[in-house]
């Protein structure tokens, strides 16, 4: 037999009172409050005080507090300023919104503008709202690797550094890149101290380990000096680019949507890990190596599971572009609502299209996948838009691209005028290319149709999506977070910390109390007003 005891006057015992309960379960979900465990007469109490009132040897086991602000690492939190160590990754073509990064921001917690995909003019009108928001709210800014158009990436670094961006989430990069280099070691100096100081600090987000190394060692020699030569650098500012790392922080990105290797967390992030404490110990950084983890974050369970790791912090994704500040539509968050684990596929990348790269998309109720893989196909198979068979061209002109392919070429050719010009001349002296270029058009407007809510599009909605999604689906299920107009990033968030606290408390008290019996809904959404009287 076993119950719980409370000392009169204690916190837990004034919340628990106003609640009417006094079950074990609410003893866990009160956080800040240490727990023994004591025997006596033959009962096992869990004890709720700040002092034990009994015999010491009556006492068998505790429970540590388990502060919201004490999961992951604290030196993060200070060098990016928020209070916890959780950060909203970013999703392309704007779906990590200005208001989710604000939200974010506003909660103590770490937001991403997706900047990938949007014009120049967009990006610049966000950071324009960002900075003049609240200035003491520290948020990033995305910065995609575009292969096909380093001239995007080159303009985009230079975006940055010209608007004060200080912080930037490196995502999809094969390597190092000439920008990539000039933002990391743009303005760097020593101090009156004489330590080596740099403004501007990357997020990588990587799933291999050949491309972590590359951002937990400085950056390349050889990049530096073509920076030097370009007078971006001194030589003075070369050389101490070697005694940073590419980015302090690099983000184990595991089965994500979107760009991902499909990775499973649990054989990426202890290898990482591994790998950048042999960076630290053989580099020796005066600011130690981090590693956060991505992909697969939308429980408390997976949070918990991350820092028990060893993460330092965590990156939500496809849970974030379900919620309502999400810069997508209602009818692809109700979509994402009903996604379960195994309605996801991989398709075709609009970005990396000729590369055979891929991305994690959502399947069920729409057609895009299945259709993308055909355009991957055509192009493998086929010189040029002229050398496609007749019958093929016809279908993709009416079922896919609703227009003729020449029509979808003087688009993208007037698009390309404006953004890149080198591409219509590469694509008007190769057919090949050029035919990767409408077919792009038609990947590239699939997520603008899906943001928009283009009604009569819906078939070709392009959703990045992982499982996680479907987790997140289940967890939430018969909760207040299960109707897609009530999921707002900020309670989701606290949800999946709170429930990661909750649960490493459950795990403490199993290991010293084996017949506890865990109650299966203690980790169940809570309205936040609730939560933080738990926090109280």
């Amino acid at each position: 037999m076993s119950f719980t005891s409370l000392s009169s006057g204690s916190p837990v015992a004034r919340h628990l009172s106003k609640h009417k309960s006094t079950g074990i379960s609410d003893l866990l979900r009160t956080i800040s409050m240490p727990l023994w465990l004591i025997k006596s007469d033959g009962l096992v109490h869990l004890v709720a005080d700040q002092v034990p009132r009994t015999k010491a040897e009556d006492s068998f086991g505790m429970v540590p507090a388990c502060l919201l602000d004490s999961l992951g690492s604290r030196s993060f939190c200070h060098d990016h300023g928020v209070q916890y160590a959780y950060v909203g990754g970013s999703m392309a073509k704007g779906i990590s919104s200005v208001a989710m990064v604000k939200a974010l921001g506003e909660a103590g917690m770490l937001g991403f503008f997706g900047s990938a995909g949007l014009s120049f003019d967009q990006v610049e009108a966000a950071i324009d709202e960002l900075q003049q928001h609240r200035p003491d709210i520290p948020f990033g800014v995305n910065l995609i690797h575009s292969p096909t158009e380093p001239e995007l990436e080159k303009a985009l670094v230079e975006l940055y550094l010209r608007r004060g961006i200080h912080l930037i989430e490196a995502s999809a990069f094969l390597g190092l890149t000439l920008p990539l280099v000039r933002y990391r070691t743009h303005g760097i100096h020593r101090d009156e101290h004489g330590c080596v100081v740099a403004p501007n600090r990357i997020i990588a987000k990587v799933s291999r380990e050949e491309v972590a190394a590359r951002f937990f060692e400085p950056p390349a020699e050889k990049l530096l000096q073509q920076l030097v030569a370009a007078g971006d650098l001194t030589k003075e500012q070369a050389h101490l680019a070697g005694h940073i790392p590419m980015a302090q922080d690099v983000t184990a990105e595991a089965d994500s949507g979107g760009h991902t290797d499909n990775r499973p967390a649990l054989s990426l992030f202890p290898t990482l890990l591994a790998q950048k404490d042999q960076m630290q110990q053989h580099y020796d950084y005066p600011q130690p190596l981090r590693i956060g983890l991505g992909g697969g974050i939308a429980t408390p369970a997976s949070a918990a599971a991350a820092f028990a790791m060893g993460a330092d912090y965590l990156v939500t994704g496809t849970v974030n572009q379900a919620c309502v500040e999400s810069g997508t539509c209602d009818a692809v968050r109700q979509m994402l609502a009903e996604t379960r684990q195994a309605d996801i596929t991989m398709a075709p990348s609009g970005d990396m299209f000729e590369m055979g790269v891929k991305v994690q998309v959502v399947k069920r109720g729409t057609m895009f996948a299945i259709r993308a893989h055909k355009l991957y196909e055509l192009y493998r198979a086929y010189e040029s838009i002229d050398a496609l068979p007749t019958a093929e061209r016809e279908k993709i002109e009416k079922t896919f691209f609703k227009v003729p392919l020449d029509t979808v070429w003087q688009q993208t050719q007037s698009y390309f005028q404006v953004r890149d010009p080198r591409q219509v001349e590469k694509a008007l002296n190769d057919p090949k290319y050029k035919m990767a270029l409408v077919f792009r058009w038609y990947l590239g407007q699939t997520p603008v149709w899906a943001n928009q809510g283009i009604a009569d599009r819906k078939i070709d909605y392009q959703i990045w999506c992982g499982p996680a999604m479907g987790a997140f689906n289940e967890w939430v299920k018969g909760s207040f977070l299960e109707p897609p107009a009530a999921r707002k990033v900020v309670p989701v968030a606290y949800n999946i910390l709170f429930g990661a606290a909750v649960l490493q408390r459950v795990r403490l008290l199993k290991q010293q109390w084996g017949t506890y019996r865990v109650d299966p809904k203690i980790a169940t959404p809570l309205p936040l007003e609730q939560i933080k009287e738990f926090l109280c």
